[in-house]
């Protein structure tokens, strides 16, 4: 076996093959002069073969993955052809992009690192400097997302995340039939959610859309009824929840404040204890509760057995019965005399309309919380991100409605 297919094989090329190789700079950079597989001569655009005009004098050089700690770099004089169809081109590089300084291998080794570890250690490994990879990073997201168009877009959840310090904030699309982020604007206003509705789908796009989830934030409200007429509004169950423990911490705020120190060792570690599901509480924790009936804190008591009660609801099956259930529900907490709890009524009066569905559509933002977990992992890992485009190329990396990494030709996706 000659020395040239050795190399060939260690380094698990495909599609092109070497000529000849030097080593520089003190045996860290090991220099490969290569050439397309066949001779090459190849149209970017329609990929026939052309007569060969003139060969570049000026070698370009690639990078490649490194090797035992060694840069590896392709060189390849570039050749102009003439195609029966597009006239005078350069020929296809099968190794690398168009107008690209790395290689595809390099491109996917990048990509698997970043979706995996801090980027630091990313450009570590890759021997090269952070801000390179970030730019390398950034090129590559960017050149496949150009190409890429959203699809099949039916269920969407629409939520805001922060990415910066001083409350900067961007607005995320979600696909939640799939699993999947497919739109980040800066920013939280009407504006922002209007611009992904009128630039980014079609009005064909739009009909498509039959149900969508959100918080009570009024602005995805009017934007969703606005701008998809086809969609049935579910207004997230968690946030409702949120809502109505709010109400009921309110009322143990009061209490405490105005309990003497006697009565505050009755009312310790209440919050959680109210916060938990009925599902999740001991008999013992049940007991401490109702306990409170007896020790003179009933205004508590009452806001736990009507939190308790407004969990039924998410157990219907029918809207019809759902909707008596709220009407019975409203009345007795009207009754309450707890104006936090009152307040959670004038609430949910305001947005039934969209929540009955939920009975029926069983949405929720549930997967649009599991993806922005997954995003705070990243932004954690990264110590956060002084801008959105380098905070948006991580989340469509690693939660995107497109696989970046598999757009890279199945032979040049080893590692």
């Amino acid at each position: 076996m000659s020395v040239l297919k050795f190399i060939q094989k260690l380094l698990k090329i495909k599609r092109f093959r070497i000529t000849d190789f030097s080593f520089k700079n003190w045996g860290k950079e090991l220099w490969l002069d290569v050439k397309p597989y066949k001779n090459g001569r190849c149209c970017p655009y329609c990929n026939r073969r052309g007569k060969i005009i003139r060969t570049a004098e000026k070698a370009r050089i690639w990078l490649d993955v490194p090797v035992c700690g060694i840069q590896v770099f392709l060189v390849y004089h570039p050749r102009e052809i003439r195609c029966k169809s597009h006239g005078r081109v350069q020929e296809i590089i099968p190794w690398a992009s168009a107008y690209s300084r790395v290689t595809h291998r390099f491109e996917y080794l990048l990509l698997t690192y970043c979706s995996i570890m801090t980027q630091k250690a990313a450009a570590k490994l890759l021997r090269i400097s952070t801000s390179t990879l970030s730019d390398l990073l950034h090129r590559t997201i960017t050149r496949f997302r150009q190409r890429h168009k959203i699809r099949t877009l039916t269920h969407i959840g629409i939520d805001e995340i922060s990415y910066c310090k001083g409350r900067k904030y961007a607005t995320i699309v979600y696909d939640l039939k799939h699993s999947r982020v497919v739109w980040i604007g800066k920013g939280k206003g009407r504006k922002t959610i209007d611009r992904f509705f009128e630039k980014e789908l079609s009005n064909y796009q739009r009909q498509q859309i039959i149900a969508a989830s959100c918080d009570m934030a009024q602005t995805y409200i009017d934007a969703i009824e606005h701008w998809c007429p086809n969609a049935t509004l579910v207004l997230d169950r968690f946030h409702i929840v949120k809502a109505l423990n709010n109400a009921v911490d309110e009322v143990r705020k009061e209490q405490w404040r105005q309990a003497s120190k006697e009565e505050k060792v009755a009312l310790k570690g209440l919050r959680w204890l109210l916060y938990m599901h009925s599902s999740k509480r001991t008999k013992e924790d049940v007991k401490r509760l109702k306990a409170l009936y007896m020790n003179g804190n009933r205004r508590i008591h009452r806001a736990w057995v009507l939190s308790d009660e407004f969990e039924q609801f998410w157990e219907f099956d029918n809207q019809v019965e759902a909707k008596d259930f709220l009407d019975n529900w409203y009345k007795t907490a009207n009754r309450s005399r707890l104006e936090p709890i009152k307040n959670f009524v004038k609430l949910i009066k305001k947005h039934e309309d969209r929540l009955l569905p939920f009975v029926d559509t069983r949405l929720t933002n549930a997967i649009a919380e599991g993806l922005n977990r997954i995003i705070k992992i990243a932004k954690n890992r990264a110590s956060g991100f002084r801008t959105l485009e380098a905070f948006s190329d991580i989340i469509f990396l690693m939660v995107g409605d497109l696989n970046i990494p598999a757009q890279i030709p199945a032979c040049f996706r080893t590692i």
